[in-house]
């Protein structure tokens, strides 16, 4: 027997959505449309490409980043997806992380450097961006589904709220690891906010933030799974139809070119923020 009465949260919170998907529908269609058109140029452009000349690209630029073991675990592990016929699957997989990363960074980065100059906004983001990492990625995809209808859009939109915790995390974090001479030598000197922050703070935290955005990619990635519950293409829709027909084999094969993709993707990255070293 309950003391007090049940608090109607989950009625405030479908009367909130309501109230939401009523006063922007016309914002949620042309951000839809937008998202969608983005995805859509994605694809084209790399469908475009044929299949070895973009895994030739790949490997070149996992080679610049990486050197030659990244680089041949890239050239193998491309021509075997393209093998076992998930080329086309794989092509929509990246569309949809490189939309969720490119917004993710977009939004995430001057957030975290806001919240880097100012205690108050990092005080206020810190609990939203654990309840954003915390909360059970799946619940994100109902609301995405009011606002933003079936297909990729949704599923990109729930990897976005997903993934991009860690970009604003750890740009705040390598902003502020900044060390304390340098700042006040850039005083000093009399620098202003904008020369201390493009000359100095932002360039030595470069490492912190790209290690953000690598997590940020692979959060993403997680997502295509779960994406593909509302209508996403890609690998994560070929697991997902292996799941629901019980075929082992195909979803082994598609599961095992999601891996391939996040370890390149991973290591790429990686490489990106810490200069080329070696593999």
């Amino acid at each position: 027997m309950q003391i007090f009465p049940k608090i109607p949260l989950a009625q405030w919170v479908e009367e909130v959505v309501t109230y939401l998907t009523t006063t922007f529908g016309g914002l949620f269609n042309n951000l839809s449309i937008a998202i969608q058109w983005f995805v859509d140029l994605l694809v084209t452009i790399l469908s475009s490409v044929p299949a070895l000349a973009l895994i030739g690209i790949f490997t070149i630029i996992a080679w610049w980043t990486s050197r030659w073991g990244v680089a041949l675990f890239t050239l193998v592990g491309l021509l075997f997806i393209n093998n076992l016929g998930y080329w086309p699957a794989t092509i929509d997989t990246l569309a949809l992380v490189l939309t969720s990363v490119i917004i993710s960074i977009i939004i995430g980065i001057p957030f975290g450097i806001w919240a880097s100059q100012s205690d108050t906004v990092k005080n206020l983001a810190t609990p939203v961006l654990d309840f954003m990492q915390t909360m059970p990625a799946f619940v994100y995809l109902i609301p995405s589904i009011l606002f933003f209808g079936i297909g990729v859009v949704p599923g990109i939109i729930a990897s976005v709220i997903f993934a991009m915790p860690p970009t604003i995390r750890l740009t705040n974090l390598g902003i502020r690891q900044v060390p304390e001479d340098l700042i006040e030598a850039a005083n000093a000197f009399g620098s202003t906010t904008r020369q201390k922050l493009y000359k100095i703070e932002l360039p030595l935290a470069m490492p912190t933030i790209m290690a953000g955005i690598n997590q940020s990619i692979m959060l993403a990635l997680s997502m295509v799974v779960i994406a593909s519950l509302v209508g996403a293409p890609g690998l994560g829709a070929d697991v997902y139809r292996a799941v629901t027909q019980i075929r082992v084999g195909i979803g082994f094969e598609a599961g095992l070119s999601i891996v391939i993709l996040a370890i390149m993707l991973d290591r790429i990255s990686q490489n990106i923020g810490r200069g080329k070293t070696e593999n």
